[in-house]
């Protein structure tokens, strides 16, 4: 009696897919036209995919070892410049302050006069640090990282159609791996996300994360035995999202840990987030329903 409860109620559901799970797929459809008009509008808007942080538009990073009361310095930056970022430094015990990072685009020299005036004392080599990026530089390596995306998307694409042979499910694992980064992407730009070429760089990780659960979906149900398709979607979701999940709880942590003081590994971290989630989503709504639409058409 207790073993045909839950094999009723795992019928139960697979009805209710069978009626709905093309009308699921409209969900999708309107997130992806959403967030293709939205990146549309924002690139006639600002001529470019993101917000971009000074490490790819160039500018100086000034890093100040002394305590120093950030909201007094934030209150005198706004006044004297218009577009800045200050970071803070803790110790990952204590949460003492060990230094403020400065990132600007105005020179090393014009910063340092701003800086001095509200210190009250000089910087040196001792109690600060001063770097400088110009815009050719950052632009270029911006380009770079971008080509170096774009690439890894193609090389994906191949290969799964390498593996697959065939037009709708290479498609659907592409489609679904593109929709991840592009709703990714709308997401970060609306919540405005100033973008490092560390996040570019969990752009490209991305990929891999994305297509891995779309592949083990698609593979499972490509297998040509007697099971029925709900139940390959059902078992390839048991693994998928057990994977999903798992690299999300440990990204989570991670970022947790590491905000306070890295805000490389902090902004890397909160795209997986949020292009993990998206996965879920792409993988187990997009992607399950297109190739049960698929296989049930060609009566495969």
């Amino acid at each position: 009696m207790a073993e045909e409860q839950p094999q009723n109620k795992k019928e139960k559901i697979s009805r209710i897919y069978d009626k709905y799970f093309k009308i699921f797929l409209l969900v999708p459809i309107i997130f992806l036209l959403f967030s293709l008009i939205y990146m549309g509008i924002f690139y006639n808007k600002n001529k470019d995919f993101i917000h971009k942080d000074i490490s790819l538009t160039g500018g100086s990073f000034v890093t100040i070892y002394d305590k120093v009361d950030i909201g007094d310095l934030r209150a005198t930056l706004s006044e004297k410049i218009g577009d800045f970022n200050i970071r803070e430094i803790y110790d990952l015990v204590t949460k003492e302050q060990k230094a403020v990072i400065i990132e600007t685009k105005l020179s090393g020299s014009e910063i340092k006069k701003i800086l001095e005036e509200f210190l009250g004392y000089e910087l040196n080599n001792e109690n600060s640090s001063f770097e400088f990026t110009g815009s050719n530089l950052s632009g270029s390596f911006y380009k770079q990282l971008l080509i170096a995306i774009l690439i890894a998307f193609l090389f994906m694409a191949v290969v799964v159609f390498v593996i697959f042979r065939k037009f709708v499910p290479s498609f659907v694992v592409i489609l679904s791996a593109f929709a991840d980064i592009l709703m990714t992407l709308t997401l970060v730009n609306i919540l405005g996300i100033k973008m490092s070429s560390a996040g570019i760089i969990a752009f490209l990780m991305l990929i891999g994360y994305s297509v891995d659960t779309d592949i083990l979906l698609t593979t499972k149900c490509l297998e040509k035995n007697e099971i029925k398709i709900n139940e390959k979607i059902f078992r390839a979701f048991k693994t998928g999202m057990t994977m999903t999940l798992t690299s999300i709880c440990a990204v989570t942590l991670a970022l947790i840990v590491v905000r306070s003081f890295s805000a490389v590994l902090a902004q890397i971290f909160t795209v997986l987030i949020i292009g993990l989630s998206f996965d879920i989503f792409n993988t187990w709504v997009t992607n399950a329903s297109i190739i049960k639409w698929y296989l049930e058409k060609n009566e495969i």
